[in-house]
């Protein structure tokens, strides 16, 4: 297996074509009390996370990551939900080209892309509402999408975090040794920042660079119900205690402790 170490340096032969896709699954929750308070909160993720806010969030990850933006789409769903494309490249060269067939032209996809999907669920008996958001950056070349991770961490409320890194095929350096990673790292939570790390709770980490595979889960450290209620004036409603365990146990069975 070709593996190289942070001490020697790499000098590649011709263009880094290593793919690494790096998937990022967050879960944020909230406790309401009645069908109207989930209408609202549905309404609000929708306003909050449209997908031209999320689209804003994926540019500003390709500036992070310093790869250009080839192209976007974008897409809300009825009743909820968005979905967003960005097309993006690393600029080491090559030509964008569209082919036309028929009446529809479709576009090559240039190196690298960037997919997100949102899932609000308001539809549990026991109040607790959930919003899922699923990032996915594939590419290819010289970026890194693992320094995103703290930015996604930012931009949104994450209760509960899977997060995947691949890397996939090799490259080859001028002496025509293959390598399968162009950068040694131990764990993913490595790229996470310390004071972002020690505000959850639960920690697991899957590590198998051999297979170029690595996986870290996340839950949050145990937090009062100001950080879950939808309307504040409910931190002290006389149900909260039953709702912030119902909350608790819909954490753990997404993190798979129950």
């Amino acid at each position: 297996m070709g593996f190289i170490t942070s001490a020697e340096k790499i000098k590649l032969s011709g263009f880094n074509n290593l793919t690494k896709i790096l998937s990022f699954n967050l879960y944020d929750f909230c406790i309401t009390f009645d069908d109207k308070q989930k209408e609202e909160y549905i309404n609000w993720i929708n306003e909050k996370y449209s997908s031209e806010k999320i689209l804003k969030i994926s540019r500003e990850i390709c500036e992070i990551i310093d790869s250009d933006i080839i192209n976007e789409s974008k897409m809300d769903y009825d009743p909820v939900g968005a979905s967003t494309m960005t097309l993006m490249s690393d600029a080491q060269g090559g030509k964008w080209e569209s082919v036309s067939h028929g009446s529809s032209v479709k576009s090559h996809l240039t190196k690298s892309h960037l997919t997100s999907h949102t899932y609000p669920d308001a539809s549990a008996p026991n109040g607790v509402c959930t919003y899922r958001v699923d990032f996915d950056i594939a590419t290819c070349g010289d970026i890194i999408p693992l320094k995103a991770i703290n930015h996604l961490f930012k931009s949104f409320e994450c209760d509960v975090v899977y997060i995947d890194y691949v890397v996939r095929g090799y490259t080859r350096l001028e002496n025509g040794k293959k390598i399968y990673n162009d950068e040694y790292f131990n764990s993913i939570q490595d790229f996470i920042d310390p004071e972002i790390l020690a505000m959850f709770e639960y920690h697991s980490d899957l590590n198998m660079p051999r297979d170029n595979i690595w996986q870290t889960k996340l839950m949050l450290k145990k937090m009062g119900p100001e950080r879950f209620v939808y309307h504040q004036k409910d931190i002290d409603h006389p149900q909260i205690k039953d709702k912030m365990l119902a909350l608790y146990e819909e954490m753990r069975e997404v993190y798979h402790l129950s």
